[in-house]
């Protein structure tokens, strides 16, 4: 599987930003998609996650902000991400389970075995 994202750039506070993950080879197989974000300093951080039947999970500090979504036929992940904050400037990664595994059995970037190279989002204040 591999994943290319896009989308990403700067913004100012209050803005909004699309991300996109790209997905090619066997990812028809692999069920559960999430984006995942690191800060300078910090440690990496799930932001949002999405199941095959289309139920999503996200963080605390994200929720109704951003949203999380996919084009099966596309195999293409999207991030909408509105009201951003100086705060959620950070690398942001999109991530694949491994296949034929529900998100209900992943937890942690260690489970995810695809990753994107990531896309830089800076918010100004």
């Amino acid at each position: 599987v591999q994943l290319v994202e896009s989308g990403g750039g700067s913004v100012q506070a209050g803005g909004s930003l699309r991300l996109s993950c790209a997905a090619s080879g066997y990812a028809h197989d692999t069920y559960c998609r999430v984006w995942f974000r690191q800060a300078p300093g910090k440690g990496r951080e799930e932001v949002a996650r999405i199941s095959r039947d289309g139920s999503t999970i996200y963080a605390d500090s994200v929720k109704g902000r951003f949203t999380i979504s996919r084009d099966h036929d596309k195999h293409t992940l999207y991030l909408q991400m509105n009201s951003l904050k100086f705060e959620d400037t950070a690398m942001y990664y999109c991530a694949v389970g491994p296949p034929y595994l529900s998100c209900d059995y992943l937890s942690g970037s260690g489970a995810f075995p695809y990753w994107g190279q990531g896309t830089q989002v800076t918010v100004s204040s």
